[in-house]
C-alpha cells in the first residue's frame, strides 16, 4: 500500500510543481531535495486531499518535511486501509 501512496503523491507533485515522479521515494525533503516551495506544497496539499478524501489541517502539513513525513501522515489518517 506504501508503494500505491508513493505513486500518488509523485503524481501529484509532478503535476502541481514539475517534480520527476522517480524522485519521489521517502528519505527526499520537500525543499531541499524536491525544490517545493510553501506556495507549491499549499497545491499539492490541496490536490492530496482531493485525491485521498481527507482534510490534511493547517497545522498539520507544515511538520511535513519528508515525503516519508507526508506517508507517515496518511497511513495515520487511515488512508489506504481496507475497512
Amino acid at each position: 500500500m506504501q508503494d500505491e501512496m508513493l505513486g500518488d503523491i509523485a503524481t501529484v507533485l509532478s503535476s502541481v510543481s514539475g517534480v520527476d515522479p522517480a524522485e519521489v521515494t521517502p528519505e527526499k525533503s520537500f525543499t531541499g531535495d524536491l525544490g517545493v516551495d510553501s506556495m507549491t506544497m499549499v497545491e499539492a496539499v490541496v490536490a492530496l486531499e482531493d485525491r485521498f478524501g481527507l482534510l490534511i489541517a493547517d497545522d498539520d502539513w507544515p511538520q511535513f518535511s519528508t515525503v516519508g513525513d507526508l506517508v507517515s501522515y496518511l497511513e495515520r489518517a487511515g488512508v489506504g486501509d481496507p475497512t
